[in-house]
């Protein structure tokens, strides 16, 4: 059977198996089993009792079988894919610990009498919390459990908090170490390291958009955000005169608010905290540096030297320990610095766990693998510091990870296969060959995908678009004409996977807010207020999808902003 007609049948088959409920995985088991034999061997599917005599059923463990099976072993076997547990679990420990309530609180120390400080906060805290673990559901769960009740309270306004949770809970798409960056890169054979350094920049870019369109909206209109000196005073004005108890608790409230470090005195204390983390930081790395070259492994190291672990970083390293504590004992005071730390020490264990995460990557010391087992070991030890630790925490992170990793892995095995028997029937080279020989303008091409992408993720999971699509159009884009990717600037060859890898995660978040099947809006809705219904939530996304559209812009318009890194 030709492969026009093999693609025809898969396209529907999928739709109709999607449609009618079936979990993702097993429609594309079956799938791929039918691929296979409307390519191979025809006719089993109307002369059943052939089987064994044709090319795909006549000698077991040989022949397009074999083929598909090695692939799958060679994927399932991988060891990067050992991270992806470790991340869940880590996130899951993240999660039903302390630690980013915490953090919530500290970031909102500096930043409550901004007006939008709140929505800001959300922002960075799930920027901070995507830079530990790279996981999306548990950020919106997190986010809507800590932030969402404070925002309503304070009186902002629905919409923007709904779409400031989302859309920031979704940021563990694009900043590493995503999840969806290690299947990608899994998939594609695509260096992951690389991957996580080109998404650096385009990450943080979307969250700086996310940021300045709540300062913008905020400012525009200040009653989407009242500051807390304003509500505080409106409510007591419209207080009546005989609700003493509550006029008390308002004014005790306003005075312990207006008694707070403001201007100056607040900076002045922010630094303060800010000298106290960079001379621990910079301790560490002294000691790091040290042990690298007294022990003898920089003499003994022959190929590249440790990141910033040599002798010659030493001087600096501890110049800066003393720049750091003349300014904590002659500019900011002792005093000062030690209020500061204490409005600030939320913020130390995630930057502990990014530090140990990130630094082990970048700083040449783990791959991605270890790097995930030290972050959530890292985890584990701070809840057990705080008092936090117990059983039933272990036990239930424990459990959600198993459920979480093993709903992957079923849709990996299913989606691969089908993958895996629609490249062997050939059907990459035929949609490959199809495009390119349409002469389509490049652009027209890769805007195509993005609609395409745009579709499905409205309606599958992440995981089984970059399995089952992505193995199909990375071919077509790396035959595309360099020269005419992008309108700013020309992408090296080398970077085109690469590229392409980001512009997919970057899809991916438009795809987890849009309706009607947007995940992050089931994820909010499990933890929100009775009142608040799907259609609300939805309403809520509609700006923040069009900031990520522009991000996603961006990086069609100017591709080489993802290799600045590189």
């Amino acid at each position: 059977m030709d492969i026009g007609t093999i693609s025809l049948v898969l396209m529907l088959g999928l739709i109709v198996l999607l449609a009618i409920g079936m979990p993702l995985g097993l429609a594309s088991a079956i799938l791929a089993v039918l691929v296979l034999v409307m390519k191979f061997e025809p006719e089993l599917l109307w002369a059943p009792w052939t089987f064994g005599d044709g090319i795909l059923t006549g000698r077991p463990g040989s022949g397009p079988l074999n083929i598909l099976a090695q692939k799958i072993y060679g994927l399932l076997t991988d060891y990067v894919l050992i991270s992806i547990p470790l991340f869940i679990f880590m996130a899951a420990l993240l999660e039903r610990s302390g630690i980013a309530k915490d953090m919530y609180s500290s970031l909102n120390v500096w930043l409550n009498r901004t007006r939008g400080g709140i929505a800001i906060v959300t922002s960075i805290m799930a920027v901070i919390m995507a830079a530990m673990s790279g996981i999306i559901g548990g950020e919106v769960v997190l986010l809507g459990l800590i932030a969402l009740p404070q925002m309503l309270r304070l009186g902002y306004n629905q919409n923007l908090a709904i779409g400031t949770i989302c859309a920031s809970g979704s940021l563990g798409t694009m900043i590493p170490p995503s999840i969806v960056l290690i299947i990608y890169g899994l998939i594609t054979e695509t260096s992951i390291k690389a991957l996580f350094t080109a998404a650096f920049i385009p990450g943080f870019m979307l969250a700086s958009f996310i940021i300045i369109y709540i300062i913008i909206r905020t400012q525009m209109n200040p009653h989407h955000a009242p500051l807390a000196e304003e509500r505080l005073h409106n409510e007591l004005a419209a207080l009546p005169e005989g609700d003493s108890a509550k006029r008390q608790r308002l004014e005790a409230e306003l005075a312990d608010f207006e008694a707070q470090p403001r201007g100056l005195e607040k900076l002045m204390l922010f630094g303060g905290f800010v000298a106290v983390l960079v001379a621990g930081f910079s301790v560490a790395l002294f000691l790091r540096a040290a042990f690298f070259e007294f022990s003898g492994q920089n003499a003994a190291n022959t190929g590249a030297s440790y990141v910033y672990g040599t002798a010659d970083y030493l001087p600096w390293f501890g110049g800066t320990v003393v720049l750091m504590l003349a300014l904590i004992f002659f500019v900011f005071g002792r005093d000062r610095t030690a209020q500061g730390w204490n409005m600030g020490k939320g913020l130390v264990p995630p930057i502990v766990v990014i530090g140990v995460v990130m630094g082990s990557i970048y700083g040449g010391i783990t791959g991605i693998t270890e790097a995930a087992g030290m972050g959530a070991l890292a985890v584990l030890i701070i809840a057990i510091f705080r008092g936090e630790a117990s059983w039933d925490l272990l036990w239930d992170s424990l459990m959600r990870t198993l459920k979480s990793t093993g709903t992957i892995i079923w849709v990996t095995i299913g989606a691969a296969t089908l993958a895996g028997a629609y490249t062997i029937a050939g059907g990459p080279t035929y949609v490959a060959d199809f495009i390119v020989g349409s002469e389509l303008p490049t652009m027209l091409v890769i805007l195509m995908m993005m609609l395409i992408l745009l579709f499905m993720g409205a309606f599958m999971d992440w995981v089984g678009i970059v399995l089952l699509i992505i193995p199909v159009f990375l071919p077509i884009v790396q035959r595309l004409p360099i020269e005419e990717i992008g309108l700013l600037g020309e992408l090296n060859p080398r970077h085109v996977a690469i590229w392409f890898g980001v512009v997919f995660c970057m899809n991916m978040q438009v795809s987890f807010l849009s309706p009607p099947f947007g995940p992050a809006a089931f994820y909010l809705k499990s933890v929100a207020p009775p009142h608040i219904s799907l259609t609300d939530i939805f309403k809520g996304f509609l700006p923040f999808i069009g900031i990520q559209i522009i991000a996603l812009s961006v990086l069609l318009i100017w591709p080489n902003i993802v290799t600045i890194l590189l």
